[in-house]
């Protein structure tokens, strides 16, 4: 279960908070602006990750809007979640998969995306969980990379077939709390 609201986490400007089914059409709509048609996913995908138990997501709200999310849900090492997946329910799950995070161009540079991850990663600390998972795709690994992301093998047949679905330049990529 989320916090009602993460704690030592101000950016100006905003506030994070969990992401709610009501924020669906905000995030359909962030995603058109970042990702275009080839990763935009379908709504009724969205409302049942938010509606599963396992999901710890977040949203970054300016004057009432969504601006920003983070869709994480905790799973296991090596699990990679398909582009339009739902999230898988482990019990022995330890690992946070960080599934989608994107940021609205009208406020990108401001240090959104990065109390996000701040977020998530506390969350993840408090459950004792050590490492997050996530796939880096259209480019952004540099960028998860300056995160303390490093590229992971993926060994298992089905995950590789879950993390081709994201394109011949998505790649696995594992990092610290």
């Amino acid at each position: 279960m989320l916090p009602s609201r993460p704690q030592g986490l101000p950016i100006s400007g905003f506030q994070l908070r969990p992401l709610r089914l009501g924020d669906v059409d905000a995030v359909l709509r962030i995603q058109a602006q970042c990702y275009g048609a080839d990763f935009g996913e379908p709504r009724q995908v969205f409302v049942q990750r938010l509606q599963s138990p396992v999901h710890c997501s977040w949203a970054a709200v300016q004057a009432d809007a969504v601006v920003a999310y983070l869709a994480a849900y905790w799973s296991l090492p090596g699990v990679i979640t398909p582009l339009h997946g739902g999230f898988s329910s482990y019990e022995d799950a330890n690992v946070l998969y960080l599934h989608d995070m994107a940021v609205s161009p009208a406020v990108a540079g401001q240090g959104v995306a990065g109390a996000l991850l701040q977020a998530a990663r506390s969350l993840a600390r408090q459950r004792g969980i050590r490492h997050t998972a996530l796939v880096s795709v259209q480019g952004s690994q540099p960028y998860w990379e300056r995160q303390g992301y490093a590229v992971a093998a993926v060994a298992d047949a089905a995950q590789q077939q879950h993390l081709a679905s994201y394109g011949d330049d998505a790649v696995y990529m594992v990092g610290q709390v």
